[in-house]
């Protein structure tokens, strides 16, 4: 991802008690044009979800107090946070932790020490996984989209921007009927 097309809007959280690691990754993060806090404890980091909208979490297990499995288990069970992707970034390589990394709630698994394409990979895929989850306002005539600011753009536009889709435009058939039905040369859909 080049910062020419750097998602300014996400908002990511780093939980993690070693400020070096906060450190690298804030930096990375940071230069492919995301927005990123971080907290050192599962505590602060509940505390962070509840205060302000993010839209990944990366969430070391191994923490004094509140391990990650256990704050992954309370970002799912809370209503506010529960659709929230998370990314177990840590030292644990053992396959009974991968599980239960993912039994917990978490959508990805990334083990230290890591290679910084795979991880902004896997970052750009989770946020934009949850971009096109969440609801889309629309107008029910137009199909005119409102965005986060509370304008309205169609609805190709809206897309086209916040993933690599691209679009083609054809008639169904039922528009091709309204539109060209009266004609003599055209050939009305018949449901099949």
């Amino acid at each position: 991802m080049s910062t020419e097309n750097a998602p300014s809007s996400f908002s990511i959280l780093i939980v993690d008690d070693e400020p070096k690691n906060i450190q690298l990754l804030g930096s990375l993060l940071r230069e492919e044009g995301y927005l990123v806090e971080f907290a050192l404890d599962g505590t602060k980091a509940l505390n962070w979800l509840d205060a302000k909208p993010f839209d990944l979490v990366l969430l070391d297990i191994m923490m004094p107090g509140m391990d990650g499995y256990e704050v992954c288990r309370r970002i799912k069970e809370n209503r506010g946070t529960s659709h929230l992707p998370v990314i177990f970034l840590t030292a644990k390589t053992e396959t009974d932790d991968i599980v239960r990394g993912f039994e917990v709630g978490g959508a990805d698994y990334v083990t230290k020490p890591f290679k910084s394409p795979e991880l902004l990979a896997r970052v750009k895929v989770r946020v934009e996984m949850k971009l096109l989850r969440g609801l889309i306002p629309i107008c029910a005539k137009c199909k005119s989209v409102r965005d986060d600011e509370g304008s309205w753009e169609r609805i190709e536009s809206y897309i086209q921007t916040r993933s690599q889709a691209l679009f083609t435009h054809s008639l169904c058939p039922r528009c091709s009927d309204a539109m060209y039905g009266h004609e003599p040369w055209y050939k009305p859909f018949n449901g099949k």
